[in-house]
């Protein structure tokens, strides 16, 4: 599944983030290396919404947070607009930052449990201003009531008094107090019963329109990210397999670990009949010592040779549909092959 390459990134310069060759590596002890993310690529445009899926340890959150350097990635580039992030001083990059705000995993632990709800969605009002207290009310007035929470009843609540839904709820009010251009939704609903799930969804698509906001969307439950996104990247082990429009992918999966995962999403459906075909018994490789060539091939049954020795580039499957394998299982657009040098 290791694919590399930028034959999926848009021509011109129409792309509100571009990201080219993102590499996050952590070090551990002397001589070894976590490569967390691999020279993944890929780009949005302005009120689109990307998914980012894949299963837990891709890289796929460690991927949101580099997107605003938290940490800064280890090379690669972050084009916000006509400004690389990773080039960035801390005081340019802290302006830059309100451009680009996150929603974090866990809503309960991302909200500050010593400060009521009030003072949590106004802290970043307190650098950027309005400076007057009472214009920092109205606009937390304004998000709160937006996101469906009551800004009176919340102002001086503590984060503890309210469920997880409304955590999350109050920490996209966070999010969005400073008018954002970009939010990177770091699993928003995974923590959430699937009920409260479908509201954070609904409120997000409302926000969205209501505010123009572009989204990345990073989630491990295909299902959910195929409601959401326009477009959907598909990770495996720090590298991207996978990049196309959202119906497209869930149509006509072209990479085996895609298919792999969209045949375990269960049907809610007790009369449909448990397909037992589905079966991955690989040892899950790890990111200290990934395989060489393509990633997934000790978990692929079409793997051979070549799969060992040569990384699989991203190559044009149709239209905006590409694919990092070598043995795709639809079949590739010749003609883009040649054009964008994949192999």
């Amino acid at each position: 599944m290791a694919g590399s390459g930028t034959a999926h990134l848009r021509t011109g310069n129409e792309a509100l983030l571009r990201v080219e060759d993102l590499t996050v590596e952590f070090p551990i002890g002397r001589d070894r290396v976590v490569h967390a993310v691999s020279g993944i690529s890929f780009d949005i445009v302005k009120g689109e919404t990307l998914g980012l899926v894949g299963e837990s340890g891709c890289g796929k959150s460690t991927t949101g947070k580099a997107l605003i350097q938290l940490p800064r990635p280890t090379g690669g580039q972050v084009m916000l607009g006509g400004s690389d992030l990773t080039g960035l001083d801390n005081e340019s990059l802290r302006s830059l930052r309100t451009q680009v705000q996150m929603i974090f995993q866990d809503p309960i632990s991302s909200l500050n449990p010593r400060r009521a709800v009030g003072e949590v969605v106004a802290e970043p009002l307190h650098v950027w201003g309005p400076a007057d207290k009472d214009a920092q009310w109205d606009k937390v007035s304004t998000m709160l009531d937006a996101v469906g929470i009551d800004p009176d009843s919340a102002r001086y609540k503590y984060p503890h008094e309210f469920s997880g839904g409304q955590c999350q709820r109050i920490s996209i009010a966070r999010a969005l107090v400073l008018e954002p251009e970009l939010i990177i939704c770091d699993e928003p609903v995974s923590a959430l019963d699937v009920s409260v799930q479908a509201q954070i969804l609904n409120l997000l698509e409302d926000l969205k329109a209501q505010y123009g906001l572009t989204l990345v969307f990073i989630a491990h439950d295909l299902a959910v990210v195929k409601n959401i996104s326009d477009r959907v990247a598909v990770m495996y082990l720090g590298k991207m397999c996978e990049y196309s429009e959202s119906d497209e992918l869930y149509a006509n999966p072209a990479h085996p670990y895609t298919q792999l995962l969209l045949e375990s999403l269960p049907i809610p459906d007790p009369r449909v009949e448990l397909h037992t075909g589905v079966t991955d018994d690989g040892e899950l490789p790890s990111p200290i010592n990934p395989p060489s060539g393509c990633r997934f091939r000790t978990r692929c049954d079409r793997a051979d040779d070549v799969c060992a020795e040569i990384e699989p580039a991203m190559r044009r499957v149709n239209g905006d549909h590409f694919v990092a394998c070598h043995h795709p299982l639809v079949a590739v657009d010749e003609v883009s092959v040649s054009v964008d040098g994949g192999s």
